[in-house]
């Protein structure tokens, strides 16, 4: 399979909301509990024949602390912590699955919109430059959790072979000229 270009990709709402409800760790994208303004948003990494989407998320008070780890990266722009990668927390996706954010600043832009924008931005730009470890990182994840091995952070990851077998049952089901 080939690895896309690192870009940062939102995911169909209704398959996250799917995983949810399979792992309630995958992070919600729910209106019934405000989160619907979030979408699910991550660049795209090839793991052992699949694709899977590491999610991006806001950074915390916490993380400035924290150290990177294999399921945990901060991202770290001209020295500001603007954003985190939870590979524990990264789901399988295939291309139906996926579309590719505009971050081209565009004149209509409102500020808000621009902002985001900007923030995307950054963060792709910091991905890039890091992309032969994002990649590692998610692969030698993967293949510890795969293989059954113990490591730290086993438990705080998600169960990557009951996600890729719900990520095609939902394909078969929702696209089944896709399947």
């Amino acid at each position: 399979m080939k690895q896309l270009p690192l870009d940062v990709y939102q995911i169909d709402m209704k398959y996250i909301r799917n995983l949810h409800n399979i792992d309630d760790r995958v992070l919600s994208v729910s209106p019934q509990i405000g989160k619907d303004e979030r979408p699910f948003l991550g660049v795209i990494v090839v793991c052992n024949e699949h694709r899977y989407c590491v999610p991006l998320s806001k950074p915390k008070i916490k993380h400035a602390k924290m150290r990177d780890k294999i399921d945990f990266k901060r991202i770290i722009y001209q020295g500001e912590l603007i954003g985190v990668l939870n590979f524990n927390l990264m789901v399988p996706v295939e291309d139906i699955l996926i579309r590719k954010i505009d971050t081209k600043l565009r004149k209509h832009d409102n500020e808000d919109t621009r902002k985001k924008k900007e923030l995307l931005r950054k963060e792709l730009e910091w991905c890039n430059e890091h992309a032969r470890d994002l990649m590692n990182t998610a692969n030698v994840l993967y293949v510890k959790y795969v293989s059954g091995e113990f490591f730290g952070a086993r438990e705080q990851c998600l169960d990557f072979k009951r996600m890729e077998t719900e990520c095609k049952r939902y394909i078969e089901k929702k696209y089944p000229s896709q399947g």
